[in-house]
């Protein structure tokens, strides 16, 4: 990509993720061209479809802004995998024009969770290593707990009081158990169904 073709790319990605956010999953190409402040002729040169577009932002939150969270690494397997959830959901929690997206365009959204797992899996993996999480636990089981906390954001609840509180109880579902979590299903609930197959 020429040095002039990156530029344009990384600003209209970076109009595009703060216009998602100002203004909804709504806002047009042209009012991201206008922010960006190139034209609506570059903005589709760079991405043919807004469905594109939308890509190119979710890749951008995960690589510049999940990704480095899974980064830790202490002493403290516990603490690590905690705050990991911890600043996921805090993050997501202030991203709810990209959630709404991601039901919109579900199959870059699944793309973006397969990546954001196994970034997750180390920090699962030393927790697990440590003996301070279930053996049994799966990266997925992580993306679940994010997205049932994401389920308590609610607009009465501005500073995020509910959405801590029932991370915590979540997340205590973590810890060691003399019981064994029932086995998942063999099908990813973030997939969608293949073709011909009937939605639950």
């Amino acid at each position: 990509m020429r040095a002039d073709a990156a530029r344009n790319h990384e600003r209209i990605v970076g109009a595009a993720v703060l216009a998602f956010e100002e203004i909804g999953p709504q806002v047009t190409l042209e009012e991201i061209a206008a922010r960006a402040d190139v034209s609506v002729m570059t903005v589709y040169r760079r991405f043919r479809t807004r469905g594109q577009l939308v890509k190119a932002v979710f890749d951008h939150v995960l690589a510049a802004e999940l990704e480095p969270i899974t980064a830790v690494h202490t002493d403290d397997p516990w603490q690590d995998l905690v705050g990991v959830l911890e600043a996921v959901t805090e993050l997501l929690a202030r991203r709810q024009a990209i959630i709404s997206l991601a039901h919109e365009f579900e199959a870059f959204a699944n793309d973006s969770t397969h990546r954001f797992l196994l970034a997750i899996e180390p920090v699962l993996r030393r927790a697990i290593d440590a003996g301070v999480v279930r053996p049994e636990l799966l990266p997925r089981d992580l993306n679940a707990i994010t997205f049932m906390s994401l389920a308590t954001v609610h607009p009465g609840d501005p500073h995020g009081d509910d959405r801590r509180r029932y991370l915590a109880l979540l997340v205590d579902g973590l810890r060691p158990s003399p019981t064994t979590l029932p086995p998942p299903s063999p099908h990813d609930f973030f997939e969608p169904p293949e073709a011909g197959t009937p939605a639950p």
